[in-house]
């Protein structure tokens, strides 16, 4: 499915903004922040402090996915988010943010960080 009326805007989107978001989102769940960081940390290969540093230095998600080392079982991430399939966004870093939306909400959603990180699929 096209994206590219998103795709822009994503790009230029401040990953520190968004973070606090997340943060609220998950805790409202009763999930904490270092749940919340271990998913970004699987997803993206960064540690607690370089999130930090990220969301310091006001990078784009376009900076922050460049700098990512992103997890080669990320593909495993199927679903819906915002109306779309997120294995069929065409535009990688949509769909990359994408992984994080979806990770964020399942996450919220209370599943358990085995099947959030794709652990059990991996067996």
């Amino acid at each position: 499915m096209d994206t590219s009326h998103h795709d822009d805007r994503i790009a230029k989107m401040i990953f520190g903004s968004v973070y606090p978001l997340y943060l609220t989102k998950i805790e409202k769940k009763g999930r904490t922040k270092a749940e919340l960081n271990e998913v970004i940390t699987w997803l993206t290969g960064f540690n607690e402090k370089q999130i930090n540093q990220l969301i310091a230095d006001k990078v784009t998600f376009e900076t922050f996915f460049k700098q990512a080392k992103l997890n080669p079982n990320a593909t495993l991430i199927t679903g819906l988010i915002c109306g779309y399939r997120v294995e069929e966004i065409t535009n990688k870093l949509t769909q990359q943010t994408r992984y994080l939306d979806k990770l964020v909400d399942e996450l919220a959603k209370g599943k358990s960080m085995e099947k959030i990180l794709r652990v059990a699929i991996l067996k």
